[in-house]
């Protein structure tokens, strides 16, 4: 579904299992850090207001997004966590490293769902402006992060 169609932001929390006995990776890319730093606000906030321990969220950040596979398969190998999150934010540019990126996390992540036991939820944001991240990343279409987190927990109960 297009999000202008839906905000990002809005759960029905009847639907939201309780993730007080869970734990959770996320990895965020240092790239773009306005609207990652958002995206993660978002998804650590969530988890938290769904019962998750703040000790029990555990953060790592990695230079740019297309480092997210390598940072989340460390995650799923040492395990403990019941569900990974990765957070980057990709801006269309005048050259084709977009679509390389892009493509290349996209299919990262995909491998990393069909071959670990832990969910890896998949909140890179692909946009062609700044402004529609930011719209994206708590902005007028909600935060992406937030939706992210109402993921991993209901997958980790998957």
């Amino acid at each position: 579904m297009a999000t202008a169609l839906r905000n990002l932001s809005e759960v029905d929390l009847s639907k939201v299992p309780d993730a007080s006995n869970m734990c959770f990776g996320i990895v965020v890319s240092e790239w773009n850090r306005q609207v990652t730093d958002a995206l993660l606000q978002g998804a650590v906030s969530t988890l938290e207001k769904h019962g998750a321990l703040p000790e029990n969220i555990h953060v790592k950040t990695v230079p740019g997004s297309f480092e997210l596979i390598y940072g989340a398969h460390q995650m799923t190998l040492n395990g403990g966590y019941d569900a990974i999150i990765i957070l980057g934010s990709v801006i269309r540019g005048e050259t084709p490293h977009f679509d390389y990126i892009c493509q290349g996390v996209t299919y990262g992540i995909a491998r990393l769902n069909a071959k670990s036991e832990i969910p890896v939820i998949y909140g890179l944001l692909t946009t062609d402006t700044l402004e529609q991240a930011i719209d994206r990343a708590g902005g007028r279409l909600g935060n992406k992060g937030d939706e992210c987190a109402v993921v991993a927990i209901k997958m980790a109960k998957f």
